[in-house]
């Protein structure tokens, strides 16, 4: 999976991962609570996609994007809070809520 092809889209205090391939679409959700701290709300991978890492590649995209920019994520999505469980390695960009 390349991780290079995940798109950003930001409008307001909204905004989602993507993931486009074949006609299909993977989504990372988002609302972003303050400058500083984004709470990642759904992840929505279809079957098409299943087994292939694009919901990892997802949830470290947004690693590398608070690393870079300087704030924190709250991961409320199952999906995403399992991974951050599974990565002690991001604790620096995880926020205790």
């Amino acid at each position: 999976m390349d991780s290079g092809r995940i798109e950003l889209e930001e409008t307001g205090s909204k905004g989602r991962y993507l993931y486009r391939d074949g006609g299909h679409e993977a989504e990372m959700t988002y609302s972003r609570a303050s400058a500083r701290l984004i709470i990642i709300d759904h992840t929505g991978v279809p079957d098409a996609f299943r087994g292939q890492g694009v919901g990892l590649a997802l949830v470290l995209r947004a690693v590398a994007d608070a690393r870079a920019g300087g704030w924190k994520i709250l991961p409320l999505c199952p999906f995403a809070a399992a991974q951050f469980r599974r990565h002690p390695d991001w604790a620096d960009v995880r926020d205790g809520g």
